[in-house]
């Protein structure tokens, strides 16, 4: 199959583009070197590629940046999406998978978990109402012109080669360098939030997946179905390098919006290609140690 990844270059393309090509697939990349919200431009490269499947990753994802910039998130995780969908219709059997993120979901309340896809959708942030844009429209792609798109809603996902600017990357460079250099403590943010990780190697199957037997014009939640505390992480990833080092909340770590918990369900997912999370978190966080450059302050 020939496959185009937008935002190809950025921490889970690498990894889908690794497990595409050991599928067999043959697949070309794009990232910030091409423009994904000119319409014209994004119509260029499909022209060259004439891709049978489109992954569309391209977006700013960082929750507290769309703090920070909030337009600038809509106008790419919007109208880069609504380029992206533009150009796939110049190929009528093109099969194009939006990521989205299950921060649409919004904070909710423990009674209300797992989170399944036909649960309302009440973004509290910048970000995941960009998201939630993008999946509409997506949705009108289907509706008004018949295109073959799908939506993944991927809950947390970590691993090896994220930025630091992510929680799990940036607590295990800080641990690594406060051990390193004798240091007894470290800052943190809020960490009794609790989230629905998997590994990125598991959800870049699930994307693949969704492509090749998913529905178009449905949502699938790509979810391990558990949800841990940050802490718990902050801890293995701790207690592995030096179980001495204490965690002092620092103010200016805290978002202006945190939501407590999110926890999914990935039962349609499940049924409709047969994907389950094949990593277990100590796992993913072993390979995250090991791959964690040591930066000294």
């Amino acid at each position: 199959m020939r496959a185009l990844i937008t935002g190809g270059q950025g921490f889970v393309g690498r990894h889908l583009r690794a497990h595409l090509e050991a599928l067999g697939d043959e697949v070309t990349t794009i990232d910030m070197e091409r423009d994904v919200t000119d319409v014209a431009v994004m119509k260029q490269v499909v022209e060259d590629v004439r891709p049978e499947a489109i992954y569309h990753l391209a977006a700013i994802s960082h929750v507290g940046t769309s703090w920070e910039d909030p337009r600038l998130v809509l106008q790419v995780n919007v109208l880069g999406t609504a380029s992206v969908l533009a150009a796939a219709r110049a190929t009528s059997d093109v099969t194009t998978l939006v990521v989205s993120s299950a921060e649409v979901y919004g904070v909710v309340q423990p009674t209300d978990l797992p989170l399944r896809e036909d649960d309302v959708a009440r973004p509290a942030t910048p970000y995941a109402a960009s998201k939630l844009a993008a999946e509409v429209v997506a949705l009108q792609s289907v509706r008004g012109y018949g295109q073959r798109v799908m939506i993944a809603r991927a809950f947390n996902h970590i691993g090896p080669g994220q930025s630091p600017t992510f929680f799990v990357p940036a607590m295990a460079q800080r641990i690594r360098a406060a051990h390193a250099e004798g240091r007894g403590s470290i800052p943190v943010g809020n960490l009794s939030s609790r989230r629905d990780f998997s590994d990125v190697r598991d959800v870049v199957r699930a994307y693949a997946a969704i492509v090749r037997r998913g529905t178009s014009g449905e949502i699938y939640n790509v979810a391990s179905g558990v949800d841990h505390a940050m802490s718990e992480l902050a801890e293995i990833l701790r207690d592995a390098v030096d179980p001495s080092i204490v965690f002092e909340t620092d103010p200016a770590l805290l978002r202006p919006v945190d939501i407590p918990v999110l926890r999914g369900s990935a039962d349609k997912l499940t049924a409709a290609t047969g994907w389950t999370p094949l990593i277990s978190l100590r796992e993913t966080l072993a390979d995250v140690l090991e791959a964690t450059p040591l930066t000294l302050s």
